[in-house]
């Protein structure tokens, strides 16, 4: 199975152009695939039945996996499955076998405005390069990027005397997203005092102190030390400020499109989710005001 996995993944390279953050997220759930299929005596894709694959979610439900986890392993399982019918590795397509959970989108965690100009305004202070990370909080929450994207940002990326930004998300889908006057003079301070004792010969926009661009687990401690300084007590990461950004903007009467272009969704109703923010935000108000609440 090892090699119909591998293959699998080099298929989803090529033809979908799928990025590396993607790839090794099938390559996590197909892995944890494989050994629940081994544990069964079933080393080979060729040895797999219906009946059996039926037991695969209730195994990651007992894993302890969340709803969201288990129903994106089970995606990958199901495009595994049909790729190995369709290259004859398979005598069958049993991706049909594995139903996919029926899951209530949870509502995404969001600061409120105080919170976020809080986290923006004094985050940084303190840390070991205040201007850098003051300048990643400002355009997490001014543009609502993933922090895959973030990271990824060269400096040709950014526009500043234009106010935007150039980034490439799933599926290396490029984008312009438009950025406020507080994150363009963030980015200008970090750019101009701060990063060239970081930088060397790096084009990345955002290194440490070795030169070498930050990853994705480091964006997150960055953020997390910053709402920790800033006095925020409710767990802060990187995609509760790309939900806050999307959140303010649908509150104060953003056009969802619009909304949907700036976060990067393929689809409006990814970006639809944030119409039942601001819809739940609407009804504590009403329960709040009316005489009647």
């Amino acid at each position: 199975m090892i090699e119909d996995i591998e293959e699998f993944l080099t298929s989803l390279q090529v033809e979908r152009g799928c990025s590396p953050h993607t790839l090794a997220a099938y390559r996590r759930d197909l892995g944890r695939f494989r050994k629940w299929a081994l544990e069964r005596a079933l080393p080979s894709a060729d040895r797999l039945t219906g009946p059996v694959l039926e037991e695969f979610p209730l195994c990651l439900e007992e894993a302890g996996l969340s709803p969201v986890s288990v129903g994106r392993a089970i995606a990958a399982v199901r495009s595994f499955l049909r790729f190995l019918a369709r290259e004859g590795r398979a005598k069958a397509d049993l991706s049909r076998a594995l139903p996919m959970p029926s899951r209530r989108r949870s509502l995404p965690e969001v600061l409120s405005r105080t919170e976020a100009a809080r986290l923006c305004d004094v985050g940084a202070i303190g840390g070991i390069a205040p201007l850098r990370d003051r300048a990643i909080l400002e355009l997490f929450y001014a543009c609502g990027v993933r922090a895959s994207e973030l990271a990824g940002l060269s400096l040709q990326d950014l526009h500043l005397d234009a106010s935007y930004l150039r980034c490439f998300g799933k599926g290396s889908r490029e984008r312009v997203v438009p950025m406020g006057r507080s994150a363009v003079a963030a980015l200008r301070a970090w750019i101009e005092n701060e990063r060239p004792a970081f930088a060397r010969d790096s084009r990345m926009l955002f290194v440490g102190r070795r030169g070498t661009g930050l990853n994705r687990a480091t964006l997150w401690k960055i953020v997390r030390k910053a709402a920790r300084r800033a006095g925020l007590t409710r767990r802060v990461y990187p995609h509760a400020l790309r939900h806050s950004f999307a959140t303010h903007l649908v509150e104060g009467g953003a056009d969802l499109r619009y909304v949907q272009e700036m976060l990067g969704h393929a689809s409006v109703a990814t970006t639809q989710i944030y119409t039942h923010v601001d819809r739940s935000r609407l009804k504590s108000i009403h329960a709040k005001f009316h005489p009647r609440g």
